[in-house]
Formats: C-alpha cells, structure tokens, sequence
C-alpha cells in the first residue's frame, strides 16, 4: 500500500515526522509539504503562479518532496510526483497537525482541505490533529491514524474523509474516544492595525460552553480524542426538496 502525507504546518514540523514513523511501519509512505507554515489556507490552490518543487528527505518516507504551494497543492502534486517515481498513492494523510480542527475550524483549516483533495482525487483520506500548538504527545494520534486504515478502506466512501483530533496529552491522560458530530466553534474576531494600515486578525474562540453546536469540540474539551466523518458535499438535501415547491421561474 502506498500512501501520501501532506501537513500545513511544513516539511519541518514534528507532526509530520510523526505521523511518517508510524504510518512507515505498515505501507510505503511518500511525502509532499510545504515549505514553511501554511495554516489556515483551507482549500486554496495556486493557479495564477507556478510552484517550486524540491526533493528532500523525511526520515521514514520512501520520497519526500517541498513545496512553495498550499496543502491541498502539496496533495495535488504528491499523488502526481509519486506516480511518475512508480506508486500510484492508495491514501492520503493529512497530518499530524499542531492544533485541533473542530467545529467551524475544519472550513479554514489547510490539514482538511488538503485531505479533502485527497477525496476529489477518490483516495481513502485521513486528518489527523493534536491539541496544543506546540504539541509534545503525538503517539496516540499517530495510533489512530494507523488503526483507522482498515476502516477507512473497507467501510468509507472516497467522498467522505476521517477526522481526527487528540488531545495533547500522555495516554493515560486521554479519556477516551468520541465519535461526533462536526459542530460549530465561534470567535469574537478583532484585528489589530499598524500605523501602515495593516489589519492583523487577533480575534479569540469564544468560551465553548457558551456557544450552541459544539458537539465535537465539547468532547475534546472534556479530554476525549474526537474521530467525525467530513463530507465535501456541502448540499442541503432537505432544502433541495422543499426548493421544488417554491414556484420560481425564469420571466418571460
């Protein structure tokens, strides 16, 4: 089995290591992240500019590539980059990110968005997050990220990617597993400004009890790692339905 890693938080960064260890010890991994931090870039891709591409190494990995592009151009181009090395990639791995994504955070954050490419392409594909920005425990992700390959490919559609978030904490410490739905995480959204006009976004998440919705961040808050399933269809089939009875129509 082969399979791509991508992150947003850089080729460097410890959740990524982590997440190649483990996955190394039970398929052929390959990896492509970007350069540098790229959180926060949702499902954003370059088309306008090109995108530099650099092999390197990630200890664990078959082949690893750096980019200058988004997360979800790191998937695009890993399954690419791949092939032409010969493996055609049978899951993606968006991972382990340095941070949750929960609630409303999983519509801006880049470690979905580039497993959600991975959905388009019709691979199985897996998000993986730790709590803590500067995380010290990935090994029970790491973990769960192994023990939902069988799952993933026999029970999930392709159109439907898992996400999963731990807290950042020793495993005894970890109460338990959740399977929850995505809720909402709201923010009261301020900016600075510097004297050269520039806003910076300072806004902080609001007090999850006291936001409606918030059945996966509820959990983890409570010290459960948190596992929900995402789809990229964003229709709203009952509305649909009732849509038919609206009567609209083009003048004549």
């Amino acid at each position: 089995m082969n399979i791509l890693v991508v992150n947003d938080d850089g080729i460097k960064a410890q959740g990524i290591k982590a997440l190649t260890a483990a996955l190394s010890k039970v398929a052929d991994v390959f990896v492509c992240a970007p350069d540098s931090q790229r959180s926060g870039y949702s499902h954003a891709l370059t088309i306008v500019e090109g995108v530099f591409v650099r092999e390197t190494e990630c200890p664990g990995a078959v082949r690893a590539w750096e980019t200058s592009g988004t997360p979800v151009d790191c998937t695009k181009i890993g399954i690419e980059a791949s092939r032409r090395a010969g493996a055609e990639i049978d899951m993606v791995f968006a991972g382990i990110n340095h941070g949750w994504n929960l609630g409303i955070d999983t519509h801006y954050s880049g470690t979905v968005g580039a497993a959600m490419e991975g959905a388009f392409f019709e691979k199985h594909s897996v998000a993986v997050s730790v709590q803590s920005h500067t995380p010290t425990h990935f090994e029970v992700a790491a973990e769960l990220a192994v023990d939902s390959i069988d799952f993933v490919r026999r029970e999930m559609p392709v159109s439907t990617i898992l996400n999963i978030n731990v807290p950042d904490l020793p495993r005894e410490e970890i109460k338990g597993l959740c399977i929850a739905a995505c809720g909402g995480r709201y923010f009261d959204d301020t900016f600075s400004e510097d004297k050269d006009g520039i806003y910076t976004l300072k806004g902080m998440p609001l007090d999850f009890a006291a936001a409606p919705n918030t059945i996966d961040l509820a959990a983890a808050e409570h010290g459960y790692a948190v596992i929900s399933p995402l789809r990229y269809d964003f229709t709203d089939y009952r509305m649909l339905k009732n849509m038919e009875n609206w009567g609209l129509r083009i003048r004549d």
